[in-house]
């Protein structure tokens, strides 16, 4: 069964943002908002729309608007994998 890590999360994140370095996984990133992290709404667009092309997956638009910390879409994302295997 094909499942997302919380690291190829935080690097499509990173690269979506046009980061030069990541966001730091030590301490409680996984529950911090993403705009606490840094990461505004065309961020989110780009991670989405690239792990749904990377992974053959759709998310539903309310994924971006739902989806707070990396925990909730990491676990969204996650969710429709199994649904999909």
């Amino acid at each position: 069964m094909a499942e997302l890590s919380i690291e190829t999360l935080f690097q499509l994140l990173k690269e979506s943002a046009g980061e030069e370095e990541g966001i730091d996984l030590s301490g409680d990133s996984m529950d911090r908002e993403f705009e606490l992290l840094g990461y505004d709404s065309l961020a989110m667009l780009n991670t989405v729309s690239r792990i749904e092309r990377e992974n053959g997956i759709r998310l539903p638009d309310s994924v971006v608007a739902d989806a707070r910390t990396p925990r909730e879409l990491l676990d969204e994302v996650n969710n429709r994998l199994q649904a999909n295997a």
